[in-house]
């Protein structure tokens, strides 16, 4: 039974629409209405700005954490891997019950499980994606990117000790950021892909 209320409390956890919340109440402004219609923070800061953005992603990246760390707040660690509830929540990112199942790419999402697990590879990713960032402009780009070092560095890990569910978490949610940048990938592919101007 605890086991079924923390995958509820992650999936809840990772539908909290933050692209929605901030924007409705501090701007007054759906920003599903706005930019490319996404609910995540790269929408935010086209839509709403710098600290608007800022706060959205902060917030998708805590909601992440959060959900991985819940079998360690109800004391159940030991037999419930908390890259499983982590992925529960980036699925509740994607597919939202609070925002009529629109949401996100889950990249800031997926980031906040990542750092609950593996700080190292968190902090190694927010350095490829910044290098990526300042050479191409692209953050659809540099988001996939990640996800391709992420499952690379899962791998190497795997081999050298054997954590394959972390692999194998690591890959589910590589997939679902490349997957959800399929549209991004085919309008950089014709040069119609916004860049950003201030890195």
């Amino acid at each position: 039974m605890i086991y079924a209320l923390i995958l509820i409390l992650a999936y809840l956890l990772g539908s909290i629409p933050s692209g929605l919340i901030v924007g409705k109440l501090f701007y007054g402004i759906d920003i599903r209405e706005h930019g490319s219609g996404n609910l995540g923070a790269t929408n935010t800061f086209r839509t709403l700005g710098k600290k608007a953005g800022i706060a959205v992603t902060v917030a998708d990246i805590l909601k992440g954490t959060l959900a991985t760390c819940l079998p360690l707040i109800f004391g159940v660690s030991a037999g419930f891997h908390p890259l499983l509830v982590g992925l529960v929540a980036v699925i509740g990112h994607i597919f939202p019950i609070f925002a009529g199942f629109r949401g996100g790419k889950a990249v800031a999402t997926s980031g906040g499980v990542i750092l609950a697990y593996s700080p190292l590879l968190f902090l190694l990713i927010v350095i490829v994606f910044l290098v990526s960032l300042k050479i191409s402009k692209y953050v659809s780009l540099s988001s996939i990117i990640c996800g391709v070092f992420a499952i690379i560095y899962a791998f190497i890990d795997m081999l050298i000790r054997h954590d394959w569910p972390f692999f194998v978490v690591i890959f589910a949610i590589a997939f679902f950021v490349i997957y959800r940048h399929r549209a991004n990938i085919k309008r950089i592919r014709e040069k119609t892909e916004p860049k950003v101007k201030w890195i």
